[in-house]
């Protein structure tokens, strides 16, 4: 963040503090950018900062994030509980370490790696840390083959839907690897199987197939792209794994989808991520990452170290980080069981599908996407004397926060709306939303056009 002041800060630059909490003399007020010479009583304190947040938008009705946004008073008491927990520790927490090993072979058996696979993960801060590993993974075991055969390591390549998420863009930026992002366009909004092989040769580490669009939340066809990878390995030699991207489906296909092959089942598939904070049900902080095998995670990324009292291997790029979600995590996987999860998803998306056909009955409204892969769908405005921006910033009037942005290059020339189902979003609520639509259909009507760029939230 900038050191400078912001634009809107005061002359004096100070809070001020309510005359409840001062006494005559004491100090009313306290500098914003710097330390204040003393302190404050804890309760003044609180109430600053309170009182500040109360500007945020209301989490419950953020229908922009993929992130959970409601848990159970059980499992917020366990966080709270654990919130002291570092993750990193593992000799001195022992039985939260053993609570991430049960996570991991738990997704890995969701994820269909076998009993006898020997998969391997772990928990991370969410899905793009989880991604990095995975792209790392497939960077290192592509230069091992390539030095082991004689041959230059110098310019591998990742090839991608342009639909990714930023974090792959990252990725690619931060190691050296030349971002493949394979157009998408009216006819397909993401990526192909033939259009994924074309673009592969002998320095490609790897194929990113994404199980949940941030675009409009489908599916993309994991296994058509193994398959062209399979046929290009056979006339050509280049032998390219996948990496899922399963930020959000990969806690919603397993149970909504289950005959839809796109996991470990895939032999070219060689590593999956998700978000446990997503529609894992955790609050923000967790994510997952698991190889198929010991043989898909290089033994260089592995670090061991000892001074936190015992030999501990450790091959996330973070260190410190709260155990709290990791043990959130394997509460919901206790609480909801395969039965649960199901039910739970299954609610999201009827609702999603509920809610998109509902706003494309709406005469200004033409879907984009209906919501039957991860329950979200976008929509656009068409033949009406307003814009996506416009319904946006109307609705955040109401308080719902509905993102508005363009699509993908290619695509870019198409402004949509996005709404995420989340557990916790009710039909009720959805169809609050609805008549807020209506409403503001026939108040932009009347109005003149304007337009307030709004960011686009993952």
């Amino acid at each position: 963040m900038p050191l400078h002041k912001h634009e809107t800060d005061s002359a004096t630059d100070q809070l001020q503090i309510r005359p409840q909490f001062t006494q005559l003399g004491e100090i009313s007020e306290v500098p914003k950018l710097r330390l204040a010479p003393s302190g404050m009583p804890a309760a003044t304190a609180y109430e600053i900062v309170h009182d500040e947040l109360l500007l945020d938008g209301n989490a419950r009705l953020n229908l922009a994030t993929f992130v959970t946004t409601w848990m159970e008073q059980d499992a917020e008491r366990l966080m709270a509980e654990c919130s002291a927990k570092n993750m990193i520790d593992k000799d001195e927490y022992p039985q939260t370490a053993e609570l991430e090993r049960r996570c991991v072979n738990i997704l890995a058996d969701l994820w269909h790696a076998g009993e006898e696979g020997g998969a391997t993960g772990c928990s991370t801060t969410g899905s793009s840390e989880a991604c990095m590993l995975g792209g790392l993974a497939l960077k290192f075991l592509w230069r091992q083959r390539r030095q082991a055969a004689g041959k230059s390591a110098e310019r591998p390549n990742l090839v991608m839907g342009a639909n990714v998420q930023v974090c792959w863009e990252k990725f690619c930026r931060y190691w050296d690897v030349e971002a493949r992002l394979v157009p998408v366009g009216p006819v397909a909004t993401c990526l192909t199987a033939e259009a994924a092989a074309a673009h592969c040769d002998e320095n490609t580490i790897g194929v990113v197939a994404v199980m949940g669009s941030t675009y409009d939340g489908a599916y993309e066809p994991v296994a058509s792209i193994a398959g062209a990878l399979d046929d290009l390995a056979a006339s050509s030699g280049v032998d390219v794994p996948i990496h899922v991207d399963g930020a959000s489906g990969g806690f919603i296909a397993p149970f909504l989808d289950p005959n839809v092959e796109w996991d470990f089942r895939l032999p070219r598939v060689h590593s999956i991520n998700a978000s446990g904070h997503k529609y894992g049900l955790v609050y923000p902080g967790v994510g997952w990452i698991i190889w198929r095998d010991r043989a898909a995670l290089p033994e260089e990324l592995v670090f061991n170290v000892d001074y936190l009292g015992g030999q501990m291997p450790t091959f996330a790029l973070n260190f410190s980080r709260p155990g709290a979600q990791v043990v959130a995590q394997y509460y919901n996987f206790l609480r909801l069981g395969a039965h649960g999860f199901r039910q739970v998803q299954h609610a999201s998306r009827d609702t999603a599908r509920w809610l998109s056909q509902e706003v494309a009955r709406l005469e200004p409204f033409e879907l984009v996407s209906s919501g039957d892969g991860i329950p979200a769908f976008a929509f656009r405005v068409r033949e009406a004397p307003y814009t996506v921006y416009d319904v946006s910033d109307a609705l955040r009037v109401r308080g719902w926060l509905v993102p508005a942005y363009t699509m993908p290059p290619a695509l870019d020339d198409v402004a949509v709306l996005r709404i995420v189902v989340r557990n916790g979003f009710s039909r009720d609520l959805a169809s609050l939303l609805v008549e807020d639509l209506k409403r503001i259909d026939e108040r932009l009507r009347g109005a003149h056009p304007g337009r307030a760029d709004v960011g686009f939230h993952h």
